[in-house]
């Protein structure tokens, strides 16, 4: 469906792009992440024909980029971040713009009009101006000019930034349904939301690729102990005999001592599960646990140890 091939991007002396590449393939939600100034913005514009690569190629649906320019944009639909619209014009009539723009034919142009306000859920405000709509209303309409001339892919930069939970929630929804028919890249900030909705995730630094994968294996490969929270009834401070008993353990954090109960924080090796020793050694020490959970790692902390790394890297 995409392809980014030895693409690289200079402005003068400095490399913004570095020899990228990789693929997306029909039907996929793709999460784009990186630090500011990673280089996401300027791939996501070579990748709609905004800008051209300095060198490498890039394919939309068979057709290139810089030799088919044409074919390979009537491909793309692409949202753009801060709701650019034009707040003096009606919903309806933003949404009849952009069909001309898209040079949709003008017998099938009501039809395509009519298709994206039932698909984009702005029916019941297509009267309003812009500007009297709210912000979560705006959203959905900066994504219906995406979605006018029905393309095969979309482009989403920042699609919930503003929102409140209740939109954000109605979005994610509306963008997981566009799966059936589109492939879509999403640019985002917030990692929760990448993490919900993305079955792959593209992590750039530098402007350099540096993973590429499913949220839960970046998670997974990135993730170099395991936490478990454990939360005791230990009058007589006997859990210390227990941590004693326990091989794997590398370290043992005191949270906070609450009534009867004291919690704690263990780390221990990331293949080893100590839970099952745990309840055998404190039933042993007739301690009661009251909660026992592991720590789940997050595409955040993956994010977070993969640019960390990078960063350490870039310096030696």
């Amino acid at each position: 469906m995409i392809e980014v091939k030895n693409v690289s991007k200079k402005y003068g002396d400095f490399e913004a792009i570095k020899d990228i590449s990789f693929k997306i393939d029909e039907g996929e939600i793709v999460g784009f992440l990186g630090p500011n100034g990673a280089g996401k913005s300027t791939t996501m514009n070579m990748i709609t024909g905004f800008i051209e690569p300095t060198s490498g190629k890039i394919i939309v649906n068979g057709f290139d980029i810089d030799r088919k320019a044409k074919k390979a944009k009537k491909e793309i639909g692409y949202m753009p971040e801060n709701v650019p619209l034009y707040n003096d014009l009606t919903v309806k009539e933003f949404i009849s713009y952009m069909a001309d723009l898209k040079l949709i034919k003008r017998k099938e142009k009501k039809a395509e009009v009519e298709r994206v306000l039932n698909a984009v859920g702005v029916k019941d405000v297509q009267n309003k101006l812009i500007k009297n709509i709210s912000r979560g209303y705006k959203q959905r309409v900066s994504l219906a000019g995406a979605l006018v001339g029905n393309p095969k892919i979309l482009i989403l930069d920042e699609p919930t930034v503003g929102l409140d939970p209740k939109q954000v929630t109605e979005i994610r929804e509306l963008i997981r349904s566009l799966k059936e028919k589109h492939t879509v890249i999403l640019s985002s900030h917030i990692l929760s939301e990448v993490s919900q909705m993305c079955n792959k995730v593209i992590i750039i630094n530098k402007g350099e690729i540096i993973k590429i994968g499913n949220p839960e294996e970046i998670e997974n490969q990135t993730n170099e102990t395991n936490i478990i929270s454990v939360v005791v009834e230990d009058e007589e401070n006997k859990f210390e005999n227990v941590i004693k008993t326990v091989n794997s353990i590398k370290t043992v954090k005191f949270i906070e001592n609450k009534e009867n109960s004291k919690s704690y924080e263990i780390e221990c090796n990331v293949n080893d599960d100590i839970r099952k020793q745990l309840f055998k050694e404190c039933a042993k020490e007739d301690i009661t646990i009251i909660e026992m959970k592991k720590k789940e790692s997050s595409l955040e902390d993956a994010f977070l140890k993969l640019t960390e790394k990078d960063e350490e890297g870039g310096k030696k």
